[in-house]
């Protein structure tokens, strides 16, 4: 597969060669949370081709990045755009956090979206507001925490086990994080798993070993969101009906997490921080 790079570019269309198809991306990270985005409205990208979408993630021999995302046309037409979004490993997954919100940054650099959106992903529909570089991501309610293990399990569009630790700059994420992914807790799925250290009241440090990557990312929106929950429900317990808002330390910078207790769920909850644009480019790809 012959990589193409034309920094910059503006175009958004397909075009066949004599040997295969060039096909236009875009590279996007939210907190160092890096994926492949790719123009699809016309439905041309073959979602079953996991090995293609590996190789495309590939840091080695494609473009590299924890994720590829497809942005396509929605059927309701209320409805922004569609996510459709992939593992490095090239199976479709989950919710992904970091994603949904380079993807709404994707969005507003096509001209799809202004300030506000509103898209499709796996677990249903989400909002969003864009100002500058900066995007909020509203993620869906959140009923149930269950202590299990060492730590504590949810799901948050994707499911994640968090466990608390001192010294979380020190700690074997990439060992424990592999371990407790596979644990026979959570089979046949297994989970993405979370450190987490408490830095202050409201500030928490989160490291996450993600299933699909299979390895320690930079950030994970989806694994904060549950760290600061986690946080709330069984360390911090502010009163019901208030907002509150964590501040998450991640290895690719700052990240918030907003939400409201009503009873024994949460709402309202809210993932913000950066969405970027990295480069553009091409890459020849049998389809």
């Amino acid at each position: 597969m012959t990589l193409l790079f034309c920094i910059n570019s503006n175009k958004h269309q397909y075009f066949k060669t004599n040997l295969a198809m060039q096909l236009n991306f875009y590279k996007y990270q939210g907190t160092g949370n890096d994926f492949v985005l790719i123009d699809d409205r016309k439905a041309i990208f073959a979602i079953e081709n996991q090995a293609l979408i590996a190789q495309l993630c590939d840091r080695r021999f494609g473009i590299g990045a924890d994720g590829l995302m497809l942005l396509r046309k929605a059927a309701d037409k209320n409805v922004a755009f569609e996510m459709v979004y992939f593992n490095a490993n090239g199976r479709q997954s989950s919710m992904c956090g970091n994603g949904g919100r380079c993807l709404v940054a994707f969005a507003h650099f096509l001209g799809l979206v202004q300030k506000e959106a509103t898209f499709r992903a796996i677990d249903g529909l989400h909002q969003a507001t864009i100002e500058g570089n900066i995007v909020s991501l509203k993620m869906n309610d959140v009923q149930k925490i269950e202590q299990v293990a060492q730590g504590f399990f949810l799901n948050t569009g994707s499911p994640h086990y968090v466990q608390f630790v001192e010294k979380l700059d020190a700690f074997k994420v990439v060992e424990q994080g592999k371990f407790m992914r596979n644990h026979e807790l959570f089979q046949p799925a297994g989970t993405n798993a979370n450190f987490v250290e408490i830095l202050d009241k409201d500030t928490l440090f989160v490291r996450t070993y993600e299933r699909g990557v299979e390895d320690e990312t930079y950030s994970c929106g989806t694994g904060v969101t549950a760290a600061a929950l986690v946080y709330d429900a069984f360390y911090l317990q502010a009163p019901e009906n208030t907002n509150i808002p964590i501040q998450i330390k991640t290895l690719g910078g700052k990240l918030q997490v907003s939400f409201e207790k009503k009873g024994s769920f949460c709402t309202n909850i809210f993932l913000t921080g950066s969405a970027e644009q990295v480069f553009s480019g091409a890459i020849n790809a049998i389809l």
